[in-house]
């Protein structure tokens, strides 16, 4: 069984897609997500484009990465540039670290169609990139 956790700055929206994609693909797996800096809650669109895609994730709720510091990992993966630069140092085993950055789909100025558009564009992106990810976990 592998162990994964995957970071990025607020742990609302890309963090949270990429964890209920990954738990969609593969109920065995562990996998984690979190946030440097968490938000008070998970970003409404992303449980709105997720349900979309029949993955649920309206009961995941924003964590602190520190809170996992301490853990072993098969892999460690950040979605964002700022989770790149502020990861924290594990103390635990992590076996691959990778980074993958995607656009914030909440900073998008415009109608909330626009933004919701915005959360399936980068909501596909995280799929395409966890599907192959997932394809890959053999050889770890």
């Amino acid at each position: 069984m592998s162990r994964i956790l995957i970071l990025c700055t607020g742990n609302s929206c890309r963090s949270q897609m990429a964890e209920g994609i990954l738990r969609s693909l593969d109920p065995g797996l562990e996998v984690f997500s979190a946030g440097t800096l968490p938000s008070a809650r998970v970003h409404p669109l992303a449980v709105r484009v997720m349900k979309e895609i029949g993955v649920d994730i309206s009961s995941a709720v924003p964590k602190p990465v520190d809170r996992f510091t301490g853990e072993q990992f098969d892999a460690v993966l950040t979605v964002c540039d700022q989770a790149r630069e502020t990861c924290p140092v594990f103390t635990g085993r992590v076996g691959l670290r990778l980074h993958q950055g995607f656009d914030d789909p909440a900073i998008v100025q415009g109608t909330n169609e626009e933004a919701l558009q915005e959360f399936r564009r980068v909501r596909d992106q995280i799929r395409v990139f966890f599907t192959g990810f997932h394809a890959s976990l053999h050889a770890l």
